[in-house]
């Protein structure tokens, strides 16, 4: 169904707002894209990016508006992780099956490129403009250098909150009665570090790996980037023995990476100074419902749903926000009120989904993927969905490599890990892991749970 075109404004230049002007242009409304923050396009970053892993719910979102190849342009594939445990040689862990990758981006890159995609497509963009208040049933906004300053006021058919986490759209909507809101800090920052390229341009780690150094309750993480460097990002506890507020020293630097992170003993230097020049940034999983007003306002992305970073799904969510909304415009045409109430009924349970799936894997990551018998179970699932693919997709591969929904994922997951404790606890499963015996106590549990 075509829509009557409107005038619309975006509040929030970040991926999910430029990608949401992009499909609006699509659909032929009028879109002004308001950001806080001067043009990107036209300043140094500020390293306070974890660099972003694209995967197949992001790439169907760029697909259907034909950005795909354009984006895989600056993207780097990875097959695997790399996992740097203390003690062992590195070892790989492949992510899917034969050619299943991940992709990394650098976040700064991306957005640079998608809001000069989105101006290509026909949108305005008006950078350093602070909204301030929005009237919600008259889908005003007004916008000013400070919040005693004198205010613009712009009227607008409708306003779609893309601001982030801590969403000043959102914000005018916790004032309204029955309106739901929580957010959750975890007790970790996290702080960007670089591993700088070989002086020929080539990488110091293999590219195409997600490296990961896992240590209990804190860890490091490298992604590569096209330039031969790769983004790190160092998750460590705010306070606490081994902390950020513990490393106050160059000399404490330096012990702390030669400590734990040996095999990157060349970079100290480099990482040292990234230490102390870069901000430690705080994590929060923020909820809310509901995510619309009336007609005339919505919240996509972030701004309805942050989560913490340990799934690389942010992103996909917020793109899997704007390719499902788009999906409800092309079905309801111009009933935005069945648009809106579909979009937050369906996408809400799968938004809570991945929240909790993102909270876990941090648990996995970090602690679980250097425990010989969690290693074991791992190898278990794989050895059996490969030979059950239609009976066993293990819960990562439905999360990263599929576009079901994430509230399915988290439920089959669940029911799975249910089934892998009865099977780790059966005796000497470390030798027969690959039996008849169980495999077909496997199928029995699956069949029982059907």
């Amino acid at each position: 169904m075509t829509q009557t075109p409107k005038n619309i404004a975006i509040i929030g230049s970040g991926l999910v707002g430029s990608l949401l002007a992009i499909y609006l242009r699509k659909q032929g409304h009028t879109i002004t894209v308001f950001d806080r923050r001067p043009d990107i396009r036209t300043i140094k970053f500020s390293g306070r990016s974890i660099n972003l892993a694209m995967s197949n719910r992001g790439w169907k979102a760029l697909r259907k508006v034909g950005l795909e190849d354009a984006i895989k342009e600056i993207a780097i594939p990875m097959d695997k992780r790399a996992m740097h445990v203390v003690d062992q040689p590195m070892y790989f862990q492949n992510y899917g099956k034969d050619g299943e990758s991940i992709w990394s981006i650098s976040r700064g890159i991306l957005n640079r490129k998608m809001i000069d995609l989105a101006e290509r497509a026909g949108a305005t963009f008006k950078f350093d403009e602070k909204v301030w208040d929005i009237d919600l049933p008259e889908a005003t906004i007004f916008t000013g250098a400070a919040e005693k300053s004198k205010w613009k006021e712009y009227k607008y058919d409708m306003v779609f909150g893309c601001d982030g986490a801590f969403s000043r759209v959102r914000h005018k909507m916790q004032r309204r009665s029955r309106f739901n809101y929580s957010q959750h800090f975890i007790n970790l920052g996290y702080k960007e570090l670089t591993i700088p390229p070989n002086d020929d341009g080539t990488h110091k780690l293999d590219k195409h790996s997600f490296h990961i150094w896992p240590r209990g309750k804190f860890m490091l993480i490298a992604l590569p980037n096209l330039d031969g460097s790769f983004t790190c990002t160092l998750f460590l506890p705010f306070e606490g023995k081994t902390s950020f507020e513990s490393i106050t020293t160059e000399n404490e630097a330096k012990l702390f990476f030669k400590t734990y992170f040996p095999n990157v003993r060349k970079e100290i230097e480099n990482l040292t100074d990234d230490f102390f020049k870069n901000p430690t940034s705080a994590m929060v999983t923020m909820k809310c419902y509901p995510w619309t007003y009336w007609n005339k306002v919505a919240l996509v992305g972030d701004s309805a749903h942050a989560v913490v970073p340990f799934y690389g799904q942010g992103m996909n969510a917020g793109f899997e926000d704007i390719y499902m909304l788009n999906q409800y415009m092309e079905t309801y045409g111009d009933d935005w009120d069945t648009i809106f109430e579909t979009y937050q009924k369906e996408r809400k349970p799968n938004a809570d989904a991945i929240a909790e799936l993102s909270y876990r894997n941090f648990m996995e990551m970090s602690s679980k993927t250097a425990d010989p018998k969690f290693l074991l179970q791992k190898k278990i699932e794989k050895w059996f969905a490969e030979k059950h693919p239609d009976k066993w997709t293990p819960v990562y591969s439905r999360v990263t490599f599929s576009d079901r929904p994430y509230a399915e994922a988290l439920h089959i997951g669940d029911a799975q890990e249910e089934m892998m404790q009865q099977i780790m606890q059966i005796p000497r499963i470390g030798e027969i892991w690959n039996s008849d015996e169980i495999e077909n106590k496997l199928l029995h549990l699956i069949s029982e749970g059907q």
